[in-house]
């Protein structure tokens, strides 16, 4: 009976989601996006650890109990499970933007066409090349642009299980994308400072 209400409960959350009208957002609001696509090899493999590093301290209990819940209703079935990951990865996202201090507006599904600057510097982290951005970013940005990527290149053979270099390297990897946006402030670095010492994310 418990699994039935859960159920139900996830369904009515589903249905929510998607009668409400797709605005524009960060990435991370997208299925295409990192934050996402973490929370989706954390359910399959049931690892959360891979999807822990994008949020606060103080969000990973809520988050913890939000798995746990949909591990055990994806067992009941492939409708059951389509509901519970969705579920999963709107509340993953939805606790990250939290910790940002940023509004959650809900997350879009996958194809949804993003900010050429973001295409390009996901395309730059997935190559470990700076090539993509060629043309796409300003000169006077550039140097500074290349500190920021090779933070993250150095930062990105973290060990999954540690989340708090997961969370260092989450620091580079916003400052990068932040700044190749046209955001020059360094609040995603404050941020993920934070979070590795114990008082955010």
């Amino acid at each position: 009976m418990f699994e039935l209400i859960v159920v139900a409960v996830f369904a009515a959350t589903l249905l929510m989601v998607a009668l409400r009208p797709q605005t524009a957002s960060a990435h991370c609001d997208t299925m295409d996006g990192p934050t996402a696509k973490d929370g989706e090899l954390a359910l399959e493999t049931g690892e959360l650890a891979h999807a822990m590093k994008w949020v606060m301290p103080d969000g990973e209990a809520e988050l913890k109990e939000i798995f746990d819940r949909a591990l055990a209703v994806r067992g009941l079935g492939q409708a059951p499970q389509q509901v519970a990951d969705s579920w999963f990865l709107e509340n993953l996202v939805r606790i990250h933007r939290a910790g940002e201090g940023a509004s959650y507006t809900g997350l879009r599904p996958k194809g949804v066409p993003v900010d050429e600057k973001v295409a390009a510097a996901d395309l730059a982290v997935a190559q470990g090349d700076l090539e993509p951005l060629v043309g796409v970013i300003e000169q006077d940005r550039w140097a500074e642009l290349e500190r920021r990527f090779a933070v993250v290149l150095e930062r990105r053979g973290y060990n999954p299980t540690d989340v708090d270099a997961a969370r260092h390297y989450v620091e580079a990897y916003v400052n990068f994308f932040k700044f190749a946006e046209g955001h020059d402030h360094d609040h995603a670095h404050d941020h993920a400072a934070h979070a590795v010492s114990g008082h955010g994310h």
